[in-house]
């Protein structure tokens, strides 16, 4: 959720940083152009918001992501992965036959994820932690993914457009990209435990928007997934060489 690759800011929790941190976007009314986050190549307008309320908007990340599309013995990158809230369903999900790549630039979230990992009874070697800027993914992955997910986190991408080439580029032919997005619905409707949650109305796209931005791309468009209470799934596919 769920993090946190090029260009991602203000993703520590201030009340909570010593907890496990979930990825999404930000929740603040800062400026931009003042975090300092942004000096580290992390995403824009992003955060990492305090554990309850995320584990209780993403209770089952496994049904998200079977609902996606992810199946046994995909080769699944998790692009800003974040401190691995969906990182983990994805091993029950692809199995030994598969493999899953789960990249992030910040150490901190790689080491939270390790950490789940481990505790979940994850194989050592089950996953490749990839400490990488996400804009630039090719020649930096073990393995050419059949499917790529990002949650939380394209909207915070400086360059859409180059980015989502990058994406197309770095996919194996014939396979799908998904991206999990907030709904484009004011801030004060998308409540989790009593409380307005998400990003601020402006920064969030629309399912159009991101269609029109992987149509450029070369992507064709598979579906789009509703994902109650407030988000939604856009998956592409890439054609066959």
């Amino acid at each position: 959720m769920s993090g946190i690759c090029g260009l991602i800011a203000n993703k520590r929790s201030s009340n909570k940083q010593d907890n496990i941190n979930y990825k999404i976007m930000n929740m603040s009314n800062n400026n931009s152009n003042n975090d300092p986050s942004l000096a580290l190549g992390k995403f824009a307008a992003t955060t990492m918001p305090d554990g309850d309320w995320w584990q209780a908007l993403w209770p089952d990340p496994e049904e998200v992501l079977r609902r996606i599309g992810v199946d046994f013995g995909d080769s699944v990158l998790d692009l800003c992965c974040g401190d691995g809230h969906f990182t983990v369903p994805l091993c029950n999900i692809v199995g030994r036959t598969g493999r899953v790549m789960a990249m992030d630039i910040d150490p901190h979230m790689l080491n939270l994820a390790k950490a789940r990992a481990r505790t979940a009874g994850i194989a050592p070697d089950a996953i490749d932690w990839l400490e990488s800027d996400a804009r630039a993914i090719a020649g930096r992955l073990p393995r050419v993914p059949n499917f790529i997910f990002i949650a939380n986190t394209f909207h915070g991408a400086e360059n859409k457009k180059e980015f989502m080439r990058e994406i197309y580029s770095t996919l194996m032919p014939g396979g799908k990209f998904a991206v999990i997005n907030w709904h484009h619905r004011p801030k004060s409707e998308t409540t989790v435990l009593g409380q307005p949650r998400g990003p601020e109305t402006a920064s969030r796209m629309t399912p159009d928007q991101v269609i029109d931005l992987a149509s450029d791309a070369g992507f064709r468009l598979h579906g789009v997934v509703e994902l109650p209470p407030y988000h939604y799934a856009a998956v592409f596919d890439k054609r066959k060489a």
